[in-house]
């Protein structure tokens, strides 16, 4: 029904894309702060490229 969702499609498809890449980058900063732990621990460049799941 139309009228239990007063929002267009600009406003959902722009809440979208902003919520897309907070999670893009929240996703950026936990693999970086994980690497730079691993690395201060073992004192090696770990090239591992994988995701966190």
């Amino acid at each position: 029904m139309p009228q239990m969702m007063p929002i267009n499609w600009m406003f959902s498809f722009i809440y979208f894309i902003m919520i897309f890449f907070i999670f893009n980058i929240m996703n950026y900063y936990v693999y970086n702060f994980n690497m730079n732990k691993i690395n201060n621990m073992t004192n090696k460049k770990i090239k591992n490229f994988t995701w966190k799941w």
